[in-house]
């Protein structure tokens, strides 16, 4: 307990000296106007008018239940124009019923990540009470930090070309080291990053499933693994993906097919610059593409024998899992781990596995005496960190994907104490931000990203809290490795 309180305090420095960069406000900074507002009743004509008396692209209609609607300029050309609608149509019938909302006084950088994440052009902002305040969208955010990304995801979108594509993902490094000197925190950077990558990943799909005019993209469902499913990506982090087919799809001719598909697909990802995973976690490998039903057994009997058929690690690369193409609900494996209370054999099983992986460093005096040599970051400090966090959500029956959200829901639980999970959090945040700004640096220098840190090139408050940050993880694995051999993991 004594040691998490000093680490907590050691922790804010970096926070204190991240303070002083301005972090973009909030998103009521970003409202230009009073919101355009209409009514349910009111005809697309109606609504078109006042969208071009207000010189605005959307307007907001609120409902009887309190949420709102939705009606863009976009929606008018998609489904009005293009779907021959009549103009007299009603609002209601073609606009988004139940719109996403975000409250005032939220960070810009939130409400970047929404528009980014549900591809929106219309964000209505509420106060607390659920009072209508102001509506923003991509546009509003140009200059705020991570406002570059807007513009290179909208890029990325119209590449008509993979050399085009090619041309345009080259940027992406440049815009995380443009964040990291803003002095933006470290999981805001890596999830916009995150969402550049689901970006390019996608516009590689479709130009690869344009060569390839008797597959059928609505049929599939295209999963991201590991960190970027994690919303957790760095400059050094491999893709890693899934495809779910529909149960139309189970014809092992017509799957190859797909998997020749699938393999041009990385090939794309490698001429944008990305790292397809080397142990083959990929969609074009047939072991990551099943149809929706095959994956639910496959999680099914691993939930069962977890040694059997590698059950344990593909059951943590599919609880990572995040759909960004095609049925963005499936849940699929994480949807049967539901169970897992009901198997404390298994659940004690991922357990050990998940404490496997040590969190180590050489020597402390090395290390503070700059005679640490080499640190493998991800591998000895963040991969037990993140371990931990994806079995505990997973003990609380929580779907939660990033490390963060994962402790916070877990804070509490039998194996994992508030405290704990407030200090794993902590160390989370440095550690990542030291990784980030390592690879910053070596992007700088023409080097290329890596995790394995030259220990004399950190700062001596950086090589201190990198020791000080693996000794804290190594305490709680420690921790959790004796609460279970007496407690029980599923209560």
């Amino acid at each position: 307990m004594a040691g998490a309180r000093f680490l907590a305090g050691k922790l804010q420095l970096p926070r204190r000296r991240e303070a002083a960069s301005p972090r973009g406000g909030t998103v009521d900074e970003l409202i230009r106007t009073a919101p355009v507002v209409g009514t349910d009743d009111m005809t697309v004509a109606q609504a078109a008018r006042l969208m071009t008396e207000r010189n605005r692209d959307y307007v907001v209609i609120p409902r009887a239940d309190h949420t709102f609607g939705v009606l863009t300029d976009a929606d008018i050309r998609s489904r009005v124009v293009a779907a021959g609608e009549q103009p007299d149509i009603p609002v209601a019938h073609v606009m988004t019923p139940r719109a996403r909302t975000i409250v005032t006084g939220t960070p810009a950088a939130d409400a970047l990540m929404q528009i980014l994440e549900h591809d929106l052009t219309c964000l209505p902002v509420v106060d607390p009470a659920g009072r209508l305040l102001g509506a923003v969208g991509p546009g509003d955010f140009i200059s705020a930090p991570g406002g570059a990304s807007v513009s290179l995801r909208n890029q990325i979108g119209r590449a008509n070309s993979r050399t085009a594509l090619y041309e345009q993902a080259q940027r992406m490094p440049f815009v995380v080291a443009d964040l990291v000197r803003r002095g933006q925190p470290s999981h805001e950077v890596t999830a916009v990053l995150s969402l550049v990558h689901d970006a390019v990943v996608r516009r590689a799909l479709e130009l690869a499933l344009a060569d390839h005019p008797e597959l059928d993209g609505d049929k599939l469902t295209w999963l991201s693994l590991g960190s970027n499913a994690r919303r957790e990506a760095v400059l050094s982090s491999d893709v890693d993906s899934a495809v779910a087919f529909d149960e139309s799809i189970a014809d092992r001719d017509e799957i190859a097919r797909y998997l020749v598909a699938f393999a041009e697909v990385d090939d794309i990802l490698r001429g944008c610059g990305l790292r397809i995973d080397a142990n083959g976690a990929i969609a074009s490998s047939a072991l990551f593409a099943r149809t929706h039903a095959q994956w639910r057994a496959a999680a099914a009997e691993w939930l069962r024998n977890p040694l059997e058929n590698k059950g344990m690690i593909m059951t943590s690369l599919m609880l990572d899992g995040r759909p960004i193409w095609g049925d963005r609900g499936l849940s699929g494996v994480a949807e049967v781990f539901g169970d897992l209370r009901s198997h404390p054999g298994t659940l004690r099983l991922l357990l050990a596995e998940s404490l496997s992986t040590k969190a180590r460093i050489r020597s402390m005096r090395d290390v503070l005496a700059r005679r640490g040599g080499t640190f493998d970051i991800k591998a000895h400090a963040l991969t037990p960190l993140v371990n931990i966090a994806r079995w505990a959500s997973l003990s609380v029956e929580s779907l939660e994907l990033d490390t963060r959200s994962r402790l916070r829901v877990a804070a509490g639980s039998p194996m994992l104490t508030e405290d704990n999970a407030r200090v794993l959090i902590e160390v989370f945040d440095v550690l990542q931000k030291i990784r980030i700004d390592y690879q910053v640096a070596q992007l700088d220098q023409r080097e290329a990203a890596g995790d394995i840190l030259t220990m004399r090139r950190l700062s001596p408050l950086d090589r201190s809290l990198v020791a000080q940050g693996v000794r804290e993880v190594s305490a709680i694995q420690r921790r959790m490795t004796n609460l279970s051999h007496y407690t029980p993991v599923a209560e």
